[in-house]
């Protein structure tokens, strides 16, 4: 069971993350302070991924809409895995690009789990993903994830039982229900946003490294 810890924001928060048991580490890159919470800026996320090399798995959380410009930041910061959650959605055709242009990093789609329909959608992107993430869809964030909240559990394990690309399981996460939510779907990996961030005036402003801690040592300790 592997742990992903969304979204980091400095060199510092990122090892420390490491540090407290983090196997996966996020940086979404766009506009801080905009409509993505915690989003830095490109130059911020090319030091966390430098910084982390050899220590964890870097995930770039691309909010890009145009193939080519996230094509083109992808080959800039040379993450491990490529996240796709907002408009923009992948293909076999993108991957096939991602193969020639970037043929090192993984791509790794959302899931938006809002009813039964969730199953057919990841059943269609396992066919060219490397890996899914299954995460709620808030109502004031676009894309798929960052919504702070959990969904019906019962369709991420239909969805891990109906594909056969690693699957992550997003949505609310934290210490205190993750080794719930892992019995209840069996993912190959467990992600956290929200409840291991600290919030001032309703704004996630940096990760709450003691809960991390308390995440990944809940989580690797299931048994399956």
């Amino acid at each position: 069971m592997f742990t992903q810890i969304y979204s980091i924001q400095t060199v510092e928060e990122a090892l420390g993350c490491v540090e407290a048991g983090a196997d996966r580490i996020g940086v979404l890159v766009g506009t801080p302070g905009g409509k993505f919470p915690c989003a830095i800026h490109e130059d911020e996320a090319g030091q966390i991924f430098e910084a982390l090399k050899g220590k964890a798995v870097r995930v770039l959380i691309s909010v890009a809409d145009n193939e080519r410009d996230i094509l083109d930041q992808t080959k800039r910061l040379r993450p491990d895995v490529l996240h796709l959650c907002a408009n923009f959605t992948g293909s076999p055709q993108f991957r096939e690009k991602m193969r020639e242009e970037i043929p090192d990093v993984l791509l790794m789609e959302a899931v938006g789990i809002v009813d039964e329909s969730a199953v057919e959608d990841a059943k269609a992107k396992s066919r060219y993903a490397d890996l899914l993430i299954l995460d709620s869809v808030s109502k004031t964030v676009p894309g798929v994830g960052a919504a702070g909240e959990t969904h019906d559990w019962s369709i991420d394990r239909a969805i891990v039982e109906a594909v056969d690309v690693p699957v992550i399981l997003a949505g609310g996460l934290g210490p205190d229900n993750v080794e719930d939510a892992i019995r209840a779907v069996r993912p190959a990996g467990v992600d956290s946003l929200t409840k291991t961030s600290i919030k001032e005036n309703g704004v996630l402003v940096r990760k709450d490294l003691e809960k991390v801690k308390e995440f990944c040592v809940r989580a690797k300790a299931v048994e399956m």
